[in-house]
């Protein structure tokens, strides 16, 4: 494909190394996503949907596949670090490269003190005679070790994390199923009664659904690390396109899946929020110490995600900076054996998410919360983008380089635009939801100020 004339001059930077593998990102597109929002966070979409919490994740899980699959017919066509930052750029123009690429890696490195913080909470349970912001330094420094190292050892990381955190989710689901039907030892068969009971499968009616939707939808960010990590794979395009196609598909599979058996087995009004689902069933089945089982379960998963989110933050602003969006002294690549590793930019990331997390520690409730929700509903932003961002590009590519188009965009052009469609109606639902509505406007907030100091630096360039 031939790409529009730059407006600007990119700089020249070193090579990224090719060390991951199919199965890194295989099951790093499987692993990233699920986290501590499936394992503990999907009892909020309970508590307001009740067993139509199934359909909340399946409306959830529709829209990030059809965001995923417009941005993996980007990726395989045209695959770069920096990912939907480069495609946005390309499509709509500089500003909207520079303001994506700007607000994911702030996204990421305050959302990286949250799972630092979280993961040092449970592991100063376990281990009390060691201080919680002590464990937060180890966390940190172990992850800082490894995103400097080579980039094999983050996928291998990432591929043990995710199998872990993939074998809990179908050896709950083989358990569900075994007490749906009265298998297990000493239990009789739950059937479907819990569907239907309780005030019936839509208890709160479509209104809870929506609730549940917009309590959801954010537990699928994570998937784009995907198409950053595949440039840096021996065959990126092939890469992309595999590792897209098998995790969407499997990832619905397993939210919508490990609800479904949660709403079957225990009544949706067992569940409470803030207490993890999975947990409740467990218990109710008579898996022994299964409060600990998950313990475990969540803190490999917030491991995981710090891991995927640093590797993903220094990826995007190495990117920014091989576009001049960022300074030019993050392109440095590490030589040597193990080389292509933008230490860097790895260590600017690492350096604000430990300023955001001693800010989470000293203030959570002000400062820290302030800067959460100013990122609390920037993945719909960067979603809006990749979908305009398809838009144009698919265009192009259909007149320039057709034999690119690998992995298309289903119902080309119609899905994206009810794509763009319903992510303008989840922000307008967040802006009547008291509870979501300071995340929508702090969030706007922060992208407007991006996109000024974007339109600035636009106008010095033309100047």
């Amino acid at each position: 494909m031939h790409d529009a004339p730059p407006t600007h001059s990119p700089v020249r930077s070193e090579p990224l190394a090719h060390g991951l593998k199919q199965r890194h990102l295989t099951m790093l597109g499987l692993g990233g996503v699920i986290g501590a929002g499936l394992f503990v966070g999907s009892g909020a979409g309970i508590a307001v949907a009740g067993p139509a919490v199934v359909v909340s994740y399946l409306i959830a899980g529709a829209l990030a596949m059809l965001v995923m699959r417009m941005l993996g017919e980007m990726s395989a066509a045209m695959p770069v670090s920096g990912s939907f930052s480069v495609h946005a750029e390309r499509a709509l123009g500089r500003w909207a490269g520079f303001s994506v690429g700007w607000l994911y890696w702030f996204m990421l490195v305050v959302v990286l003190a949250v799972e630092a913080t979280a993961a040092a909470q449970i592991a100063h349970g376990w281990v009390p005679a060691v201080d919680q912001w002590l464990w937060v330094l180890l966390f940190m420094v172990v992850f800082t070790v490894a995103n400097l190292t080579a980039v094999k050892n983050f996928g291998e990381f990432e591929f043990w994390f995710a199998a872990l955190k993939v074998t809990a989710i179908v050896a709950f689901l083989v358990l569900g199923l075994l007490a749906v039907f009265g298998i297990l030892p000493d239990t009789g068969p739950v059937g479907l009664t819990n569907l239907t009971a309780q005030g019936g499968f839509l208890p709160n009616g479509w209104d809870g659904v929506v609730s549940g939707v917009l309590t959801v939808v954010f537990a699928f960010g994570g998937l784009e690390v995907v198409t950053i990590a595949a440039a840096e794979t021996d065959d990126p395009a092939r890469a992309v396109g595999r590792a897209v196609r098998s995790a969407v598909v499997r990832i619905l599979f397993f939210y919508v899946g490990s609800m479904l058996v949660i709403v079957t087995v225990l009544p949706w009004t067992a569940q409470q929020a803030g207490l993890s689902p999975y947990v409740k069933v467990l218990d109710s089945i008579g898996v022994p110490s299964a409060g600990q089982i998950m313990n475990i379960v969540v803190f490999v998963a917030l491991l995981s995600a710090l891991n995927a989110n640093l590797y993903g933050s220094s990826r995007m602003i190495f990117s920014l900076a091989e576009r001049g969006e960022a300074p030019r002294g993050l392109l440095r690549v590490s030589g040597g054996q193990g080389g292509g590793v933008p230490r860097r930019a790895v260590l600017a990331s690492v350096a604000f998410g430990f300023v955001s997390v001693l800010l989470n520690l000293l203030w959570p409730d002000t400062v820290f919360l302030y800067m959460l929700n100013s990122v609390g509903a920037v993945l719909l932003f960067v979603w809006g983008l990749i979908a305009a961002s398809q838009l144009r590009l698919r265009r192009r590519l259909e007149r320039e380089a057709p034999g690119a188009l690998e992995l298309p965009m289903w119902c080309f052009p119609y899905l994206t635009w009810a794509t763009l469609a319903a992510l303008v109606a989840v922000l307008l639902l967040m802006l009547t939801d008291d509870a979501a509505r300071p995340q929508v406007l702090w969030s706007a907030g922060a992208t407007a100020l991006v996109l000024l100091v974007a339109a600035v630096r636009e106008l010095r360039a033309k100047a």
